[in-house]
């Protein structure tokens, strides 16, 4: 059970904070995420650490399910993912950060999902809190948001704040509006990320949080023989019991705890379904 997931204030101890960048140079990316150590560190001490995704070895995934069926630990590939995760629990919040390449996240954030996409299927950050951090030369950034929103809510996260800037790489320098935007947008999100990790206690999950819960255990459950390591890891968690409303006890929306039992149900008859006409 993930019953650790609560802590308490964080005191005078330093803030551990970890960087997952997905630029490939030090550019307009990393001088947004500094900035938010810099606003972060006005008020409290902190723990900084970059995991520069063109300096580790993530290999590309193969798509061959390993992790999937038997587990990560049978993954054919050895390389840094491990570390990563490691690196990711030991944190107290995590900054996803990214610039926008062809309205989507860059190829080096890319591989660093699609490495670790067995937690979409067994979530596991749920002590952790999130920042998610964009940077475009015009637009796009408002996709790419949503998209590692959804990916860091699926793994457990609780994402307390977004930030998608401007700034430009080829048109020279921004204009002051622009440059006041974007500090705008550094300060607030820095400041709800700094008050969500001394809170330090798990906020009541969103309708997606609740959705996807009820989504992922109709197939977890239902599919036991055929995906046994998900099977394993939801039922040692207590996550199959009848009547769990998330995946820690915290309090539930009544009305998305219905919502999200109506999809579950209609996804079990769907698994079902499947699974005669298959047989």
């Amino acid at each position: 059970m993930y019953e650790s997931y609560l802590h308490a204030s964080m005191g005078d101890q330093p803030i551990k904070v970890l960087v997952i960048m997905g630029s490939a140079r030090k550019g307009n990316t990393y001088r947004a995420a500094e900035r938010i150590r810099e606003i972060l560190e006005e008020t409290a001490p902190v723990d900084w650490e970059y995991v520069m995704l063109k300096d580790v070895g993530l290999e590309q995934c193969r798509g061959c399910y390993t992790c999937f069926d038997r587990g990560e630990e049978h993954c054919p590939i050895k390389d840094d993912s491990a570390l990563i995760e490691q690196k990711m629990h030991d944190a107290d919040g995590v900054i996803f950060a990214t610039p926008v390449y062809a309205f989507q996240v860059s190829g080096l954030m890319k591989v660093f999902i699609d490495r670790h996409s067995y937690i979409c299927h067994r979530p596991r950050f749920f002590r952790q809190k999130a920042l998610i951090l964009a940077s475009a030369g015009a637009v796009g950034s408002k996709d790419v948001l949503e998209y590692l929103d959804a990916v860091a809510r699926i793994w457990g996260f609780e994402v307390v704040a977004r930030a998608g800037i401007v700034s430009h790489a080829k048109m020279g320098p921004l204009p002051a509006y622009r440059l006041r935007e974007n500090e705008e947008k550094l300060q607030a999100a820095a400041k709800a990320f700094l008050a969500a990790l001394r809170r330090g206690t798990r906020a009541r999950p969103g309708l997606f949080d609740v959705m996807a819960f009820h989504i992922a255990r109709a197939p977890c459950d239902e599919l036991g023989e055929s995906a046994p390591a998900d099977h394993a890891y939801w039922e040692k968690q207590g996550w199959l019991e009848k009547g769990r409303r998330y995946y820690v006890d915290v309090p539930v929306n009544p009305v998305y705890h219905a919502l999200g039992v109506a999809m579950e149900w209609y996804t079990r008859r769907r698994v079902r379904r499947d699974l005669r006409e298959v047989s």
